[in-house]
C-alpha cells in the first residue's frame, strides 16, 4: 500500500496505535492476516481481535463510527495518491473470470494489482484500493451490486479510466425485479468513466443498448473483439480472435469455451492500456481462476470433476452445462444442481429453462435443494432429489460410477463444494 499516516485514519473512529508507526502500509479486515505495518480496521465485531492484531505487527487498529465510510475513505485516499489505471468490471456473470484473464494477461508487462477471488462490494473494493504500491501501474477491480447505485458508489472510489460490463442476464431480480433494471445498474460504470476513457461491452444486448457511449467497443460476434475459432487440445484451447481489424491466436490454460468470450472482453481493455498485442501470449496460458469457478480435477477411470459451485443464475448455468458435454467427449455426464437464488417471483421458470438445458446436457442429473426440484421432468435419463448437500453427498455414492464427468454448480448460498469436495475425497 501507498503509505497513508495514521493522523488521516483517526477522524474515521477509535484509533489504538502500536507506537512504533505513525503510518499504515497495507489494510486488512481480518487479523488472521495482519502483516507488520498494516492498519487494521475493526469491522463486524472485528475489534475483539485487536490485541491479536497489535501482536502481529499492525500500525493501529481502527474501530471505525461507519464501517463501510471508513474503509471507502482508507481505499479512496490511496487511490488519489496513484498516477496507476484503473480498469473497472461488472456484470452479470463472467466479472471475476474476465478479471482474472485480464491481470493475468497485463502482468508480464505492467506492475498490476487485481482484487483476490470475488472482492466486488463495499468491503472488497476498499481493500484492492488499499493494495495499490508506489511502483503499480495497472489496478483491475470487480464490481458487484445489489441495487440502483452501488455501481456508482464503489466507482467513486474506484475512478475507473476503462468500464467493461461482461453480460446482462436475469440476477439479482428480487431487488431490480427486471432485467431492464439490472442493466441501468450495471451501466453506472459507464456514467463514471472520464471523457476519454473507454467502455467495453457485449454485442446485442437491448436493455444496455440506452447506455453505451458512441464509442463503446463491444464484443462478441460482429463487434470491435470476436472469437473466430476454439480449439480444445491437450488440457488447454488454441482461439482465434479477431481484434478491431487484426487476426490474433492464442493458447490458453483454460478449456471452456464461453471463457473465450471473458477473454475477447479483457482483450480490448489490454489494446486500450496500449500493452503490446504481439506480446499477449505471454500471459495467456498462466490464467489463475479465482476458485471453484470452474476448477477441473481428475477423477478414478479418467473421470472429472467441473467444479463451478461460486455462484449461478440461468446464463451461467447454460454455458456450464454446454461446458460439461464439450468436456465429456462421450463419457456419462452427472450434473449437480443447485438452487439458484435471487431470481424473484419468476425463480420456477428460471429453473424449469434450466431443467431442459440440463436434460439435453447430462445423463444424471441430481438437483438440490426445494427450488431445484424444478430441474426434473424435463428428460434426463436419470434425475434424483436431494433436500441438502448432505442428502446430495449420500446420494452420489448410489450414482457415480468410475470414469463419470461431473458438474457440480449452484449459487454460493447452497455451499456445493462440499459436494466437490467429497467427490475427491471418495476416489470414485
Amino acid at each position: 500500500m501507498i503509505p497513508l499516516p495514521l493522523a488521516e485514519v483517526e477522524p474515521l473512529g477509535r484509533l489504538t496505535r502500536s507506537g512504533w508507526t505513525d503510518q499504515a502500509t497495507g489494510m486488512e479486515v481480518d487479523s488472521r492476516k495482519i502483516e507488520e505495518g498494516d492498519l487494521f480496521v475493526a469491522v463486524a465485531g472485528g475489534a475483539d481481535f485487536a490485541k491479536h492484531a497489535l501482536a502481529r505487527g499492525a500500525s493501529a487498529v481502527l474501530v471505525p463510527d461507519d464501517e463501510f465510510g471508513a474503509l471507502a475513505a482508507i481505499g479512496a485516499a490511496v487511490r488519489s495518491r496513484s498516477d496507476a489505471k484503473v480498469v473497472g468490471i461488472t456484470g452479470s456473470t463472467g466479472k471475476t473470470s474476465t478479471k482474472d484473464i485480464l491481470a493475468a494477461l497485463c502482468a508480464p508487462h505492467a506492475k498490476v494489482v487485481a482484487a483476490e477471488g470475488g472482492h466486488n462490494n463495499e468491503i472488497g473494493l476498499p481493500l484492492t484500493l488499499a493494495a495499490i504500491e508506489p511502483d503499480t501501474e495497472l489496478v483491475v477491480v470487480e464490481m458487484g451490486m445489489r441495487g440502483l447505485g452501488q455501481i456508482a458508489e464503489l466507482c467513486e472510489l474506484a475512478r475507473p479510466d476503462i468500464g467493461i460490463v461482461t453480460s446482462i442476464g436475469p440476477v439479482h431480480l428480487e431487488l431490480l425485479g427486471t432485467v431492464e433494471r439490472v442493466a441501468q445498474a450495471k451501466a453506472e460504470i459507464f456514467g463514471a468513466l472520464p471523457p476519454h476513457g473507454t467502455a467495453i461491452a457485449p454485442v446485442g444486448v437491448d436493455e444496455l443498448a440506452p447506455y453505451l457511449p458512441d464509442d463503446a467497443r463491444l464484443f462478441g460476434p460482429g463487434g470491435d473483439a470476436s472469437v473466430e475459432d476454439f480449439e480444445v487440445v491437450d488440457g488447454q484451447s488454441n482461439v482465434r480472435f479477431h481484434l478491431r481489424g487484426t487476426t490474433l491466436e492464442l493458447r490458453f490454460n483454460f478449456t471452456a469455451r464461453h471463457q473465450a468470450d471473458n477473454a475477447a472482453a479483457a482483450l480490448l481493455a489490454y489494446e486500450a492500456l496500449g500493452l503490446p498485442l504481439d506480446r499477449a501470449q505471454e500471459g495467456a496460458d498462466r490464467i489463475a481462476f479465482s476458485r471453484w469457478r470452474g476448477e477441473e480435477t481428475p477423477l478414478p477411470g479418467e473421470g472429472l470433476l467441473i467444479n463451478d459451485a461460486y455462484n449461478a443464475n440461468p446464463v451461467s448455468m447454460q454455458a456450464a452445462l454446454e461446458h460439461l458435454t464439450a468436456r465429456a467427449g462421450g463419457r456419462r455426464r452427472v450434473a449437480v444442481l443447485g438452487d439458484m437464488a435471487e431470481l424473484g417471483p419468476d425463480a420456477p421458470a428460471y429453473h424449469r429453462l434450466v431443467g431442459v438445458a440440463a436434460a439435453e446436457n447430462a445423463d444424471v442429473v441430481v438437483a438440490v435443494g426445494e427450488l431445484a426440484r424444478d430441474y426434473l421432468g424435463a428428460g434426463a435419463a436419470e434425475e434424483r432429489h436431494a433436500v441438502s448437500v448432505e442428502d446430495a453427498i449420500a446420494l452420489l455414492d448410489e450414482v457415480m460410477r468410475s470414469g463419470d464427468v461431473v458438474l457440480v454448480k449452484a449459487s454460493r448460498s447452497v455451499g456445493l463444494e462440499r459436494v466437490a469436495e467429497a467427490l475427491v475425497a471418495a476416489k470414485v
